[in-house]
């Protein structure tokens, strides 16, 4: 695995200290970051997709623009068009793209997590996430995920566990 970035070594600080605020205990998982998407990181680590969960950045169409985060499990997958529309008064959604994901939150896509977010985006996280023995999130850049009890998520500020969040 080559070097980490200044800026990868900053996101996995601040990802590691809002971990530490809301997690009695975690393990992280060093990544190879061409392995980072879920599929292959499953496929290649032995993580079984049921214990993945993805953060998905969604964006309003219209200005001013609305963001929020969701995290479902990797089985599943994003009702954008009626749950997550609902929580942000039926806007009308988008995924966010990966430039605006980036700017947003300082992470790149195979990357992105609940954890160290600003501190003003809302974080949906879809209530079957919560039923999983453990699960592994992303850990703020491609080259690091987090293994940890599910209800550890649930003490997130700004977090807000939804019912059919995904299908």
């Amino acid at each position: 695995m080559s070097e980490k970035s200044p800026e990868d070594l900053a996101i996995e600080a601040r990802v590691r200290a809002a971990l530490e605020a809301v997690a009695d205990s975690f393990e992280v998982l060093p990544c190879d970051p061409a392995l980072a998407d879920t599929a292959a990181f499953c496929a290649h680590y032995g993580v079984d997709p049921s214990e993945s969960a993805n953060t998905i950045v969604v964006a309003s169409k219209k200005e001013p623009k609305r963001y929020a985060a969701c995290l479902v499990l990797a089985t599943t997958r994003l009702d954008v068009n009626h749950a997550v529309r609902a929580l942000l008064d039926n806007a009308k959604l988008s995924f966010a793209s990966g430039e605006e994901t980036s700017a947003l939150t300082g992470m790149t896509m195979g990357g992105v997590t609940v954890f160290g977010l600003p501190p003003d985006l809302p974080v949906f996280i879809d209530s079957a996430v919560l039923s999983a023995r453990t699960v592994v999130v992303g850990g703020g850049s491609r080259s690091m995920k987090i293994r940890l009890a599910p209800e550890a998520l649930s003490r997130i500020p700004n977090a807000r566990v939804i019912e059919g969040l995904a299908r």
